[in-house]
């Protein structure tokens, strides 16, 4: 199946974060506090596929604040955390009415990959370890951190023939 008609089925997007919201470094202060940096374009490209109706959602081995505060600036509906992200998937199908084939999912280790294996249409990150990019349907150009998520959501609404009404009235 060509990546179009996958990303044409799409109604939610999951996304890890280190490696793919970020570029996967982690910056720890003197006094424990932890920094991680986000891409802006990103972060619009998730809340341009809210505002066309795609829901998203964060899968993270990691508990954060940080990640808490900016799924909350973007709208993110829902942070799963659990080193054993495959565990969550039965509940994330439950909790947003979808299919596995109606999930895009874009990660960038080892733990991906169960869920990578499982869904409609798994994504990878140029900067991923080498296993993930085997199995996915689409490596991005762009790494993570850096705009493969932005690149994905355009990806996704094009496909779905949602973008050129979307940013329409930036070309006015």
């Amino acid at each position: 199946m060509e990546i179009k008609d996958r990303a044409k089925k799409i109604k939610l997007l999951l996304l890890d974060v280190d490696g793919v919201l970020t570029d996967g470094r982690v910056i720890i202060g003197n006094y424990g506090d932890e920094l991680k940096k986000f891409d802006i374009k990103d972060g619009l490209g998730v809340v341009f596929m809210r505002r066309c109706g795609i829901r998203c959602a964060i899968i993270t081995a990691q508990s954060s604040k940080i990640v808490k505060t900016r799924a909350r600036q973007l709208g993110i509906e829902k942070i799963y955390q659990n080193h054993y992200k495959i565990k969550s998937l039965k509940d994330i199908k439950k909790r947003f009415g979808v299919e596995e084939d109606e999930i895009c999912f874009i990660g960038d280790d080892l733990i991906d990959i169960p869920i990578l294996k499982r869904i409609g249409l798994a994504v990878s990150v140029p900067n991923a370890v080498s296993e993930p990019k085997e199995i996915a349907h689409y490596v991005t150009e762009k790494p993570g951190g850096a705009g493969a998520v932005r690149e994905v959501c355009e990806l996704i609404l094009k496909a779905q023939g949602k973008w050129e009404e979307l940013t329409k009235e930036y070309f006015k």
